[in-house]
């Protein structure tokens, strides 16, 4: 294990986050919130002294860096983050508990939007700004964006490949820097384009910014109590269409950008992804039609809770909690199932499903036919057997973890249904689940043991496991 390398990448990491945070000092200067101003400028100048202090002692690293690290320094990175990003909401009384602040940190970096505030109203809007923007930054990556600012050479696809999400990761273009250069750039435009629509449905500004933060890194955190239910329908179409688009493979995007349409059209995903949104939007609109009244205010409502759930992102505009059983089975399987890879979304992931339909099919063929090659295709193109294998070891993984969340959280004594879909909603980045957890309520009657459970099943979920779990095995800390 190359540590010095290790300890350089976090403290440019913490230097990034501590730069993040001034706009946050800026608002709470303007709104004249003097206490919570100076816990986000004492916050800076913390994170800003670690950083350097870590630098220093790290500066003369060798090169060495290969897979091992990029996992230990995506894992230690995003924890870093979150233990850093917390301490304005301590210092500054807002949330005074440390595990409750950490708890919102990680879940907006790892663009969950799982709260225990129980008035989101009452926060100051440097808190707001600071809880969105780490939606933001999560969505796409923190190390991305470091990628795309810092060229880092041989370590770049080790980063890369740890940090997104997906069953494999490649680059748009020959160069590390640019691919994530292209991505970061896209990610923007569209956060801008968002922004702009919502501002046409006369959302405040400071609104407009906040929940385009929430929507591009499908997180969810909002500035009102009741998520986007109190805005017009306009808005809350708005949000719908850009879920979708968040949700969608970034890659795609490009191919869009080059028009390289061929392409595009061949990819498998995006057809399942979208398939699967219109299915269920039109099952959740029959099953919900006799509470609306109209097909249009249902079609609505159920279009952009499917939207909401597929992608991860957590807003809401109705109490699903209330819709018939049938409705909260579709959303509880749009919860596991998850946006396409390469998106800013989480769940398993479109791409991780069609293989397993596909390894599922295959099995059977094979029993059919034991002396049968049987290739399984993905876009038309062959899927490599490595690639197969650690989607199915990922699968095992992820059940395994649900499972033993389920039973450590359910200690607290909450009913069933509110235990499982606590752990599937952080697992998977999405936030509200179902009974105690629904979209109206919060996370804050757990107890701190569960919530540091919750926790670990958020940066597990976001980072897809491997890179969490590894922090855990002796053989990762061998310098050798």
């Amino acid at each position: 294990m190359n540590y010095k390398i290790v300890g350089r990448i976090i403290s440019k990491i913490l230097a990034l986050e501590a730069l993040f945070m001034i706009p946050s000092v800026i608002i709470c200067a303007v709104d004249g919130t003097r206490k919570t101003c100076l816990s986000f400028a004492l916050s800076i100048a913390v994170i800003l002294a670690v950083s350097g202090l870590m630098y220093l002692i790290c500066k003369n690293a060798k090169r060495a860096f290969y897979a091992k690290e990029g996992f230990v320094c995506v894992g230690l990175s995003w924890i870093f983050l979150s233990l850093a990003g917390c301490l304005p909401l301590v210092i500054s009384g807002e949330i005074p508990s440390f595990i409750d602040a950490f708890f919102e940190i990680v879940s907006g970096f790892t663009t969950t939007g799982a709260s225990v505030v129980p008035d989101v109203e009452a926060l100051s809007r440097g808190v707001l700004y600071w809880r969105s923007f780490s939606h933001w930054l999560g969505g796409m990556g923190v190390l991305v964006f470091l990628l795309a600012i810092d060229p880092m050479g041989s370590s770049s696809l080790h980063l890369l490949r740890a940090e997104s999400p997906g069953p494999s990761v490649g680059k748009i273009v020959p160069k590390m820097k640019q691919t994530a250069k292209i991505l970061y750039l896209l990610y923007i435009v569209l956060t801008l384009l968002n922004i702009i629509f919502l501002l046409f449905g006369k959302m405040p500004v400071f609104d407009a910014v906040c929940t385009s933060f929430g929507t591009a890194g499908t997180g969810g955190f909002g500035t009102r109590a009741d998520s986007i239910a109190s805005f017009s329908p306009y808005i809350q179409n708005v949000c719908t269409v850009f879920m979708i688009l968040f949700g969608v493979n970034f890659s795609c995007f490009y191919l869009v950008l080059i028009r390289n349409f061929k392409e595009l059209f061949k990819n498998g995903e995006i057809k399942f992804y979208i398939g699967v949104i219109v299915a269920s939007t039109a099952l959740i609109t029959l099953n919900v039609y006799r509470i609306y009244g109209n097909v249009g205010e249902a079609l609505r409502h159920s279009a952009f809770q499917v939207a909401s759930i597929i992608t991860t992102t957590g807003f809401a505009t109705a109490d699903f909690n209330l819709w018939p059983s049938f409705s909260k089975a579709v959303l509880l399987c749009l919860m596991v199932i998850g946006a396409c890879a390469g998106s800013t979304g989480g769940g398993i992931k479109c791409s991780r499903v069609i293989l397993y339909i596909k390894t599922f099919v295959r099995s059977i063929r094979q029993t059919l036919h034991p002396q049968k090659i049987q290739l399984i295709r993905l876009n038309g193109e062959p899927t490599d057997e490595k690639i197969i294998k650690s989607t199915l070891g990922y699968l095992c993984a992820y059940v395994i973890l649900i499972i033993l969340s389920f039973f450590l959280v359910s200690i607290d004594g909450f009913s069933v249904e509110t235990n499982i879909s606590a752990v599937a909603a952080c697992f998977n980045n999405i936030g509200p689940g179902f009974d105690a957890v629904g979209p109206m309520s919060n996370y804050g009657g757990f107890s701190a043991f569960s919530k540091l459970v919750l926790i670990w099943d958020m940066l597990a979920g976001r980072l897809e496991i491997f890179p969490i779990l590894v922090l855990f095995s002796p053989s990762t800390w061998r310098r050798s």
